[in-house]
C-alpha cells in the first residue's frame, strides 16, 4: 500500500505542476490555478496517508489528513465553478457554498468522529467536484477537434471515474452507505485495493492534462520542430518514468522483504526466549509433582499408614514445594478431600479443587497442567497435578503443586517488546503493558462472555484486533501494522503473543520510495529542462529572424533597389539631421549633386538594361572614391547626391572634380565612355534643407548649361563660379 500511496500522490502533484504550467500560458487569473492547487493538495494528502503507515497514526494526524483532503476537493470545486462562469453559467457564490460544505464536514466530525467527517467530505464535496470537473472537460471537448478533443474527453472520463472511486467508495464509517460500500467491500469484490484504482486514474488525469499542455505550448510556439520534440519528449518521459517506477516498486519490495526477514528472525528469537522462560517456570513444577506423586512416602498417607509415614509424606511434600519454587503443594484423595498440605489451606479453597480441570485430569490417570487467574487476589497461578497410584496401578489420590507467576511477571516486565500471555479466549493475564491487563485481544464469543466475567471479574472486552491472531501474521495492532508471533505453552491451550512493530519494514521500503522519487525528479527535471532550453532556442531564433526581417525591411525602405545606394527618403532624413547639427555646432556641411550627361541617348541606343548597368557601375565608382562619413544616395533617375559633413564649399568642389575625372576616365561595358555634370554648394547660416538642395540643383543646372562634364559651385549670395577660377 505504501508504494500505491506514493504513486497516487506523485501523479496528483505532477498534475498540479502541469496545471500551473498551463496557467502560465493562459495568464495569472486562469481557472487552471485552482485545479493545480487541487493536484498539489490531494497529492500531499496521499503522501500524508503514506506517512501514517510509517509513523504511529493519531487522532490529530487523522484530522489533519481529513482537512487537507477536504481542502483539495474545495479547490477542485472552485475550478469547476470558475469554468462554469466562463461558459456563461451562473453557479452559486463561492464563499457561501464553501462555508456550507465545510460546516457539513464539521458536523460529520462532531457526530461520528474523523471517519464520518472524511466520508462526508467525499460524499458531499469530492463526488460532486469531480463530476463537475468531468462536465467541464466534456463541454470543452465539444468545441475542439482531433487530438485536442480526444484529450479533453479522456480527462472528462478520468474525472468521472475518479468521482466514483473517491466519492462513492469511501473508508468505513458508522452510517449507510459507508458501512457497506467501502474500501473493504471493494477489495472483497474485486481483489484490488481502491487506492490502486485511484492512483491509476490520477496517472490518466496527469497524462491527459500534460498532453493538453503540450498542445497549448505547440500553439504558442508555432514551430514544427518544437511540436516534434514535444511528441518525442512525451513518449521518452513516459517510458523513462514508467521504467523508474517499475524498478522502484521492485526495489521497494526487495528492501521491505529484507527488513521483513530481519524482523521475523528477531521475532522468532524473542518468542522463543519468552516461551522458554515460561517453560522454565513450568517444567520444574511438572517434574517435581510427578516425583512427589511417585514418592514411596506419599502412598501410605492415602492408604492409612502410620504416623511415621505421615511425617515422611509431609517432608517429601515440603521438599517438592521448596525445590519447584511452588507457592503450596497438597495431597488429595480421590474425592478431592485434603489429606496433606505444605501450608495452612482454607477449607473453602480446598472444596473447589475437586472440580478443577487439573484434578479431573489426574483422576483420569494423566498429568494435569493448568493456568488460572484468581479474581479475588488478582493472582496468576500455574497448577501441575499427577495421579498417586497403588501397586496394582489404581489411583489412590492426586498430588499437585501451585506456583505463582508473579516473579515471572516481574522479570518479563523488563522485556523491551510488547508481549501478552493469554487464555484460549484471548484474555490478557500477563503482559508488560499494564493498560492491556485483562483486556480481550480479539472479540469474545457471546456465549462465553458471562462465564469469562465470572472467571476473571471485570474485563475490558474492547477487542484489539478483528479476529483471533495466528502465528506469524501481520495485523493492525493498536493502530500499527505489527508482526504478531504466537506460541502455545506446552501442555496447555494458553499462549504467548508477541507484537513486533513494522516500523523497520516501512523505513526500509521508504528508502526504496525516496530513491524512486529522486530518480523520477531527476528524469523530469532533465526532460523538462531540455524542453525549456529547446523552447528558448526556438524563440531566440524566431526573434533573430524577426530582427533580421525588420532590418531587411528597414534597409529596403532606405535603399535604392537598383544601385544598392540609399534612396531619397533616407537622404532626406539624413540631410535634415545634418542641417540641424550644422546649425547647432556651426560645423561645415556641403552638398554635391550630379547626373549622367546624355543618359537618354544611352537608353535609346543601347536599351534600358544597359542604362541600368551604367547606373550600377557609376554608383560603384563614386562609392569607392568618397569618404566613409559621406552619404551617397540616388536622387532619382540618373541623378545622385552626396551629403558631405565637415566639408566647406571649396573643399567639396575639389572632391567633386576628382569624382568627375574618375568617371571620365572609366570605361563602361557596351557604352564605353560617359561623363557627368556636378553641382556643389555649402550650408550657410539661415539655410534649410530645401534651400540647400535647391541651390545644389541650380549649380548642377548651371553645369549643364555651360557644356556638361564640369563642376559648378554656388554660394549663398547666388554668385556662381565655375572651373578653377571659382576657387582662386
Amino acid at each position: 500500500m505504501d508504494f500505491i500511496f506514493f504513486l497516487y500522490g506523485l501523479a496528483f502533484i505532477f498534475l498540479g505542476a502541469v496545471c500551473f504550467a498551463v496557467a502560465r500560458i493562459r495568464g495569472p487569473k486562469s481557472s487552471w490555478i485552482p485545479l493545480g492547487l487541487f493536484g498539489f493538495a490531494h497529492g500531499a494528502g496521499e503522501w500524508l496517508d503514506l506517512s501514517a503507515l510509517v509513523v504511529p497514526d493519531t487522532a490529530v494526524f487523522a484530522l489533519v489528513r481529513t482537512a487537507v483532503m477536504t481542502a483539495s476537493f474545495l479547490f477542485l470545486l472552485e475550478f469547476a465553478r470558475q469554468k462554469a462562469i466562463r461558459f456563461g453559467l451562473k453557479p452559486l457564490e463561492g464563499a457561501p457554498l464553501y462555508t456550507a460544505l465545510i460546516l457539513l464536514v464539521m458536523l460529520g466530525g462532531i457526530v461520528g468522529g474523523v471517519p464520518m467527517a472524511g466520508a462526508f467530505a467525499r460524499y458531499g464535496i469530492g463526488f460532486f467536484a469531480a463530476m463537475a470537473a468531468a462536465s467541464v472537460f466534456a463541454a470543452h471537448a465539444r468545441g475542439l477537434s482531433g487530438t485536442a478533443k480526444g484529450l479533453a474527453l479522456v480527462a472528462a472520463g478520468g474525472f468521472a471515474l475518479y468521482a466514483a472511486a473517491a466519492g462513492v467508495i469511501v473508508p468505513a464509517a458508522p452510517f449507510w452507505p459507508a458501512n457497506v460500500f467501502n474500501h473493504s467491500w471493494f477489495f472483497q469484490v474485486t481483489g484490488i485495493p481502491i487506492q490502486l484504482v485511484r492512483g491509476l486514474l490520477a496517472c490518466v488525469l496527469a497524462l491527459s492534462v500534460w498532453a493538453i499542455w503540450g498542445q497549448l505550448q505547440t500553439e504558442e510556439i508555432s514551430s514544427e520542430r518544437y511540436a516534434a520534440y514535444l511528441r518525442r519528449q512525451f513518449i521518452g518521459t513516459l517510458a523513462a518514468v514508467v521504467t523508474i517506477l517499475a524498478c522502484g516498486w521492485v526495489l521497494t519490495d526487495f528492501l521491505g522483504a529484507a527488513y521483513r526477514r530481519d524482523i521475523q528472525e528477531h521475532a522468532q528469537g524473542d518468542i522463543n526466549l519468552i516461551a522458554s522462560r515460561f517453560a522454565g517456570e513450568t517444567n520444574t513444577v511438572n517434574g517435581m509433582v510427578k516425583a512427589l506423586a511417585e514418592s514411596p512416602s506419599v502412598l501410605p498417607l492415602l492408604t492409612g499408614g502410620s504416623g511415621q509415614d505421615e511425617r515422611r509424606a509431609r517432608t517429601a511434600l515440603d521438599l517438592g514445594v521448596e525445590a519447584s519454587g511452588a507457592r503450596l503443594g497438597a495431597i488429595l484423595d480421590i474425592s478431592g478431600a485434603l489429606v496433606a498440605a505444605s501450608d495452612q489451606i482454607d477449607d473453602a479453597d480446598a472444596s473447589k479443587w475437586s472440580a478443577a480441570p487439573w484434578f479431573q485430569k489426574a483422576l483420569a490417570g494423566q498429568a494435569g497442567y493448568h493456568f488460572a487467574f484468581d479474581p479475588a487476589d488478582r493472582g496468576r497461578y500455574y497448577y501441575a497435578s499427577y495421579p498417586v497410584r497403588r501397586d496394582d496401578g489404581s489411583i489412590a489420590g492426586v498430588a499437585f503443586l501451585q506456583k505463582s507467576l508473579d516473579r515471572l511477571d516481574a522479570d518479563l516486565r523488563l522485556f523491551v517488546r510488547p508481549y501478552y500471555f493469554v487464555n484460549p479466549d484471548g484474555i490478557v493475564v500477563l503482559t508488560n503493558r499494564p493498560d492491556m491487563m485483562l483486556r480481550a485481544l480479539w472479540p469474545l464469543p457471546a456465549e462465553a462472555r458471562s462465564t469469562l466475567i465470572r472467571q476473571f471479574g471485570t474485563l475490558d472486552d474492547r477487542a484489539v484486533v478483528e479476529r483471533e491472531v495466528k502465528d506469524a501474521s501481520w495485523v493492525l495492532f493498536n493502530g500499527e501494522h505489527d508482526l504478531v508471533r504466537r506460541s502455545s505453552i506446552e501442555h496447555s491451550q494458553w499462549s504467548v503473543i508477541l507484537a513486533m512493530p513494522s516500523a523497520k519494514i516501512h523505513a526500509g521500503r521508504m528508502l526504496g520510495i525516496v530513491a524512486t522519487l529522486l530518480m523520477t525528479m531527476m528524469v523530469l527535471i532533465y526532460f523538462f529542462g531540455r524542453e525549456y532550453g529547446i523552447r528558448d532556442r526556438i524563440q531566440m531564433n524566431k526573434r533573430i529572424e524577426l530582427q533580421e526581417l525588420a532590418q531587411n525591411l528597414r534597409l529596403r525602405a532606405t535603399t535604392d533597389p537598383l544601385t544598392g545606394l540609399y534612396n531619397r527618403a533616407k537622404f532626406d532624413e539624413s540631410l535634415a539631421s545634418e542641417v540641424a547639427r550644422s546649425q547647432r555646432y556651426k560645423t561645415p556641411l556641403a552638398l554635391i549633386m550630379y547626373d549622367v550627361d546624355h543618359f537618354k541617348q544611352v537608353n535609346d541606343v543601347h536599351g534600358h538594361q544597359t542604362g541600368d548597368d551604367v547606373l550600377v557601375r557609376l554608383s560603384e565608382i563614386v562609392f569607392e572614391c568618397i569618404r566613409t562619413t559621406d552619404l551617397l544616395a540616388r536622387w532619382g533617375g540618373e541623378e545622385f547626391v552626396i551629403l558631405a559633413p565637415g566639408l566647406d564649399g571649396p573643399t567639396a568642389y575639389q572632391a567633386a572634380e576628382k569624382l568627375r575625372a574618375a568617371i571620365e576616365q572609366a570605361t563602361f561595358s557596351v557604352v564605353g565612355k560617359i561623363t557627368c555634370s556636378f553641382g556643389v554648394t555649402e550650408f550657410s547660416e539661415g539655410d534649410s534643407a530645401a534651400t540647400l538642395v535647391a541651390r545644389a540643383d541650380g549649380a548642377l543646372y548651371r553645369a549643364k548649361l555651360r557644356g556638361r562634364n564640369r563642376t559648378e559651385l554656388v554660394s549663398r549670395s547666388d554668385s556662381i563660379r565655375g572651373g578653377l577660377a571659382s576657387v582662386a
